[in-house]
């Protein structure tokens, strides 16, 4: 075969084996994992309150306050999934993309 023609086999080797992606891959694991983690740890510790002292999560949310704790509390955990959520995709699309599309770059020279 020519050595000027690659065929996507190679192509995806040379990716595959270069250290910059292996890094790429590592950290961007490392920081879902870690994600990951922290928002089904902050989940399940409020859904443990809710089993085991749900006295607390039905505190008034100041004295005289028909609305309980458990409300914000609940609410501030969805903003704080989501807000984490949108951070990880403008990491992913600010950085991440940023270094696979250069590694590809380099993998094709």
């Amino acid at each position: 075969m020519n050595s000027m023609i690659d065929t996507p086999v190679e192509h995806y080797r040379r990716i595959r084996e270069n250290p910059r992606y292996i890094a790429l891959a590592r950290a961007r694991s490392r920081l879902t994992w870690w994600l990951s983690a922290l928002v089904l740890a902050s989940y399940f510790l409020f859904m443990g309150v809710a089993a085991a002292r749900p006295d607390l999560l039905h505190l008034p949310l100041y004295p005289g306050s028909h609305l309980s704790l458990g409300i914000p509390l609940a609410t501030l955990l969805i903003v704080v999934a989501w807000l984490l959520t949108a951070w990880y995709v403008h990491r992913a699309n600010s950085h991440f993309d940023h270094v696979s599309a250069s590694i590809v770059k380099e993998s094709q020279r």
